[in-house]
């Protein structure tokens, strides 16, 4: 078959783990500035489902799609460095504050604009949020058949792809036809390093705005080099209607981040002797830990 053009819906995500009483702002939206960004952990195994259909099928080709701040374009050349061949950055102040129905809105929006496509391939969460909708949302925004929980992509053909389901008790097999949103469960595959020769080729990759804002004059390299151009698209670009992004547009608000942390206040040193063991349930049971 022919090469297959899949599209990777990435999101730059604060790292959860590292919660502080600066991570939410006064009008309930997350500080994104004082937390660590990371490449949102699912969305990686995203992408490497949609690198390991490259490999199978020449000519295939894997556009990664996010939408966020400047810095958002680290997690594109991330993704360029693992395989990818090229990215879109979603950036505009009309975007921020966007919860997972405005987000979906927007994404739905530039997806048209990339048309046409075969597949869209998304990790089923981000951690910052842990709603799993967005997937389903843009499916739903671009009337297209969606698989969730997706762990393995098992063929592909013509018309269909044929799907592994991670589910809560045991797997699923479903085939959906083309052009199918599949939402990537934690359990597939973990995504593979950086390749040293793309890391070499897309060193350079930047979005207009980083150009800008360089001191470096690359604007030779790039005529010579068109594959290091990040796309960067706006609100006017994918004509969206600003009423239906940001807060305006997010019926979703977050009241309070809050931050918990188990501490260990005493603890018990035990021997394998039949004593302790009984010694440690007659505890736990007389103050009805276990009972």
């Amino acid at each position: 078959m022919n090469g297959l053009k899949i599209i990777v819906l990435a999101k730059q995500v604060p790292d959860t783990r590292n919660v502080g009483k600066d991570a939410m702002k006064a009008d309930g939206t997350v500080n994104r500035g004082a937390l660590p960004a990371i490449f949102n952990p699912e969305d990686l195994n995203a992408l490497e489902i949609a690198l390991r259909i490259k490999d199978r099928y020449p000519g295939t080709t894997v556009t990664v799609l996010s939408m966020g701040p400047g810095r958002a374009a680290e997690i594109i050349r991330e993704a360029l460095y693992r395989g990818a061949d090229n990215g879109v950055l979603l950036t505009d102040r009309k975007f921020a504050g966007s919860d997972t129905l405005a987000t979906s809105y927007a994404l739905s929006m530039a997806i048209r604009k990339m048309s046409p496509y075969h597949l869209i391939v998304a990790g089923r969460q981000a951690i910052d949020g842990d709603t799993a909708q967005v997937g389903p949302q843009v499916a739903e925004k671009l009337g297209l058949p969606q698989v969730t929980y997706a762990e393995e992509v098992l063929s592909v053909d013509e018309q269909s792809i044929t799907i592994k389901r991670r589910l809560e008790r045991g797997v699923e097999v479903v085939k959906a036809p083309l052009p199918t949103v599949i939402t990537v469960h934690s359990s597939a595959p973990d995504c593979r390093p950086r390749n040293a020769k793309y890391l070499m080729k897309f060193k350079h990759a930047r979005t207009i705005t980083e150009l800008q804002d360089s001191s470096e004059d690359y604007i030779e390299l790039y005529k010579d080099r068109p594959y290091l151009d990040i796309k960067e698209w706006s609100v006017a670009d994918v004509e969206a209607d600003s009423d239906w992004l940001g807060l305006s547009g997010s019926p979703t608000k977050v009241k309070k981040i809050e931050n918990v942390v188990f501490t260990a206040k005493e603890s018990k040193i035990l021997n394998d002797s039949n004593d302790d063991i009984s010694g440690l349930m007659k505890e736990l049971i007389n103050n009805h830990t276990l009972g």
